[in-house]
C-alpha cells in the first residue's frame, strides 16, 4: 500500500506536468522546461515518470497529443488483443477487467435506495484518490476525490455526492472493507471473477454504459460512433449526457470517448486525468517496454 500510495501522490505532480503540457503544446515544451514548471530537475521528473508509469516521459507525452487520438479514431492500430497475445503487461497498464453489471430494479431507482446499505471507502489509486461503493450486489458507486481541496473537505463532498445520489440509502464507511475492490479496479493481474457493478440509470444510459465495457484498453471512440454502436446514430447529444451521469470511473470508461475531430473533449473528473489515462492505456498497449 505504501507503493501505491506513493504512486496516488506521484499523479498530482504528473497532473501539472499534463496541464503545462496542455498549455504548451503548440512550443513541444522539453523535459528540462516540464520538470522546471514542477520544480524538480530532469533527472527526478524522469524517474518520477518510471516510477507512476513505467515509461519515459518523452514517450509518455507523445500520447497527449491529439494527433494520437486521431490515429487512434481513424483506427489505424489494432487494439489492446494483439498485446494480451504477446503477455505484454507494464506497471502503469490498467487492466482491462471482467465486469459483470446488474441493473438497479425500477423499485430501487424509484426509491432512490430505500432500505439498502452502502458501505463506502476512500482509497489511494495510481491516477489519484477515490471513493468507492459497495451493496451485496455489487460496486455502485467510483469516482475521483478533488485534490484541489483538503482531504477532510473533499472526503466529505465525495460522500456527499454518494449520499445524493442514493439518497434514502443507508452509508457505512469502512476503507478497509472497500480495499480490495478498489485494488482489483487498477490490478495488474487477471481475476478469474468479474468484478460486479450495481448501474443505476434509464434503459438508455444502461445501452451506452454496456457499450462502452466493450471498448478496450488502449481504444477510443467519437460521440458519433458510441452512438452508432447502440443503434441509435442520431442520438450524440443523448449519448454526452449518459456518459455525464455516469457513477462509475474507469470500470465504466467513458474516458475512451472524445470528440469527432480527436480532440480530447470534456471528462467528468478533470481533462488532465482523461489525458492520463488515455496516455497510459494507449502507451502500454501499443508500445510497451520502450523507455
Amino acid at each position: 500500500m505504501n507503493e501505491l500510495a506513493a504512486r496516488c501522490r506521484a499523479y498530482e505532480t504528473v497532473a501539472r506536468a499534463i496541464r503545462f503540457v496542455r498549455q504548451r503544446s503548440p512550443c513541444q515544451p522539453s523535459l528540462q522546461e516540464i520538470a522546471a514548471h514542477v520544480g524538480m530537475s530532469h533527472f527526478h521528473l524522469q524517474r518520477l515518470f518510471s516510477v507512476w508509469v513505467g515509461i519515459s516521459p518523452k514517450r509518455f507525452l507523445q500520447y497527449l497529443t491529439t494527433e494520437h487520438a486521431r490515429s487512434l479514431l481513424r483506427g489505424e492500430y489494432d487494439v489492446l488483443s494483439a498485446a494480451h497475445a504477446a503477455g505484454l503487461s507494464g506497471p502503469g497498464r490498467l487492466h482491462d477487467l471482467m465486469v459483470a453489471c446488474d441493473a438497479a430494479t425500477p423499485g430501487e431507482v424509484r426509491s432512490l435506495g430505500e432500505g439498502l446499505l452502502i458501505t463506502y471507502g476512500f482509497g489511494p489509486t495510481p491516477f489519484g484518490r477515490v471513493i468507492a461503493g459497495t451493496t451485496a450486489r455489487g460496486l455502485c458507486h467510483l469516482q475521483f476525490v478533488n485534490a484541489n481541496d483538503s482531504t477532510d473537505d473533499a472526503d466529505g463532498d465525495a460522500t456527499w455526492q454518494l449520499q445524493a445520489d442514493w439518497q434514502h440509502a443507508r452509508l457505512h464507511r469502512d476503507d478497509a472493507a472497500l480495499a480490495s475492490s478498489i485494488g482489483r479496479v487498477f490490478s495488474l493481474v487477471g481475476e478469474e471473477q468479474p468484478l460486479h457493478i450495481l448501474l443505476r440509470g434509464t434503459n438508455f444510459q444502461l445501452k451506452v454504459w454496456q457499450a462502452l465495457i466493450d471498448i478496450a484498453p488502449g481504444e477510443v471512440v467519437s460521440y458519433g460512433e458510441l452512438a452508432a454502436r447502440i443503434e441509435h446514430p442520431h442520438a450524440q447529444r443523448a449519448v454526452a449526457s449518459a456518459l455525464a451521469r455516469n457513477r462509475i470511473a474507469v470500470l465504466i470508461p467513458c474516458h475512451r470517448v472524445i470528440r469527432e475531430n480527436g480532440d480530447i473533449g470534456n471528462y467528468r473528473w478533470g481533462g488532465d486525468r482523461k489525458q492520463a489515462l488515455l496516455a497510459v492505456e494507449a502507451a502500454h498497449s501499443l508500445s510497451p517496454g520502450c523507455a
